[in-house]
Parts: structure tokens; sequence; C-alpha cells
């Protein structure tokens, strides 16, 4: 609740800022809509230079995305072309500006072709607030900053699970990498470790509302959720968690974000989002001989495709999207 609160605050901030000038809406050469308030210092960001802003996203009266009170965006510069997209009016932006980009979904659809997502009606309007931290004129000085915050997104992560952990009175074993876990039953079978092919059951839930949203725990049609550790065929939070056990063990990995999807939207369609899994280890057996491998194993709905940052490399394509 108080990250949603979080969320509805920083919007009002920033669209407030720029309704308040009673400055009309300019257009792009696409016919993009935008506002900008600016105190015209400093100079406007130039080609291959890089912004540093937090962003939010509004459909009607809904958040869709907030950077607020977590990772800043960081934005390569490019010339003003007419893509209709934000990226239009970067050359424009000087730090400290506020901005207000409005995309109308009838325009989008006719421009990029294909169906809107359900959730979007043609005669809805996206808008898009801004809100420039800093501009770096080189991507060294891009990458010095963004590991500063990089370390702090981190930290809060740490911090809001051990916060959970400590309030509800959960004791867990931490990890040397940081996955907290509670090992109900440890098991009494070969233990799980590099090179080992685990089947898990397990209960997903978003973190720290406890809602589930995936499960192959109570449906027993369902087949256990198998991989090989020390693989990267899943998340780093499963593969480092799951050797506290062996075949047999039950128990709760509780996962901060970057051990999970990192800057890439989870479960709960968010970046940055910690998360709970409820496990039993069915079996631990040798890996599948190279000629006996089957094609890469199928993650378990809800976690999405592609690789966060600092997920290890291998993760299989196709798998179910989120719920």
């Amino acid at each position: 609740m108080k990250k949603v609160s979080s969320y509805l605050l920083v919007s009002v901030v920033l669209f407030a800022a720029v309704s308040c000038t009673n400055q009309e809406y300019k257009k792009t050469k696409s016919g993009l809509l935008y506002k900008i308030i600016s105190d015209g210092k400093g100079e406007p960001a130039k080609k291959g230079q890089f912004l540093k802003v937090n962003v939010v996203q509004k459909l009607r009266d809904s958040v869709l995305y907030s950077s607020e009170g977590s990772m800043p965006v960081y934005i390569p510069v490019d010339s003003a072309r007419p893509v209709y997209s934000p990226t239009e009016i970067f050359p424009f932006l000087r730090k400290g500006d506020s901005a207000v980009v409005v995309e109308l979904a009838d325009t989008l659809q006719k421009k990029f072709g294909g169906q809107l997502p359900p959730f979007i009606k043609k005669k809805d309007k996206i808008t898009i607030a801004f809100k420039v931290l800093d501009l770096f004129p080189t991507e060294d000085l891009l990458t010095a900053d963004r590991n500063q915050e990089t370390a702090k997104e981190k930290d809060r992560e740490i911090k809001a699970m051990e916060s959970y952990l400590s309030d509800n009175k959960i004791a867990t074993e931490k990890t040397a990498k940081g996955t907290y876990v509670v090992v109900q039953s440890a098991g009494e079978g070969t233990q799980v470790d590099s090179g080992k092919q685990v089947s898990v059951r397990y209960t997903g839930k978003l973190f720290p509302s406890g809602k589930v949203f995936e499960s192959n725990a109570t449906d027993q049609s369902k087949e256990p959720f198998k991989f090989v550790v020390g693989a990267g065929q899943i998340i780093q939070g499963w593969d480092d968690g799951l050797r506290k056990f062996k075949k047999g063990g039950k128990g709760t990995l509780y996962i901060p974000a970057f051990l999970a999807y990192d800057q890439q939207p989870g479960p709960g369609h968010k970046p940055y989002e910690n998360l709970i899994f409820e496990i039993e280890v069915v079996d631990v057996t040798d890996a599948p001989k190279a000629a006996d491998k089957p094609a890469m194993p199928q993650m378990p709905q809800g976690m999405p495709q592609g690789q966060a940052q600092g997920q290890p490399q291998g993760q299989p394509q196709g798998q179910p999207q989120h719920k």
C-alpha cells in the first residue's frame, strides 16, 4: 500500500508541475503532444548524451509504471526523429526540467499496427511524465552514477526484506549471495548441488502481499518443475536457495529482486520485485547426459522471458507469460 501511495504521490507532483502553468500542449513533427517546464538554464541534451530521469506512466487514473522510490531511468539521447515516441522531445530537455508526453492509443495503433492490449481502449490517452535528474555527456559518467544507484536499490531491497522478516518474526538462514531461506525440513535424500537435476513443487507469491501468482503444488496433475542447478536455467535466488535442501526437503525462499528479475518486470508486472516461493524438493538426480538432454526446460508461469541484469545466461525461451 505504501508503494502504491508513493506512485500516486509522484504522479500528482509531476503532473501538477505541468498543469499549473496553463501552458498549451505543443506537437512534434509526428503529432506527439508534449509540454516542457524549464527554467531555461543550462544546455539542452545533445545526441550521444544520456538523461537520468524519474518516469511516471499513467492510463486514465491508474499508474502503470513509476520509477519513484526505486531506480531512476537512464535514456540515451538521439536526434529528434518523427517516430511518435517520447524520444522526440529528449533533445529539448535540460537538467531540472519536467515534461509530460501524451500518446493517443488510436494513433499508436495506426502507426505501429497490431492490436492494443486489452486494458487500453482506442480513445485512451497514455500520459508519461518525466523529471530530469541529471544529464551525462559520456557513458562512463552514466555508468558510474548507475552503479551508485544500483547499490542503493540493492540496499532498499534488502532492507525491505529484512524488515518484513523481522516484523513477521520469521527466522531465516541467509545465504552468501543473499537469499533468505526457511528450512522447514532439510530432507534426507541426495543434496541439491551444481550439476544435479532437481524436481520442485512450488507456490510463488508476491512480496510483501503474499498474493499467489503461480503454483504447481496443489494440482498433482501438474508436473514438478525440473532444472539443472548451476546451469543458468533459473533465477539466481532459486539456484542459490535450493542448495540448502536435499531430496524431500521443504521450506520457503525469500528472494530479493537482484536475485530474481532485477529491472525486468516480474510476476507482479513491476521491476525490482522481491519474491517469495514455498518449495518442496521432490527429487534430486544426476543431470541428463548431453545426448539425453531435452530442449531447455520450461520456466514456471509468472517467470518472464529474457535475461534480467545479473541473471545467468541460458534463460529458456517460449515459457508461459504472467497470468
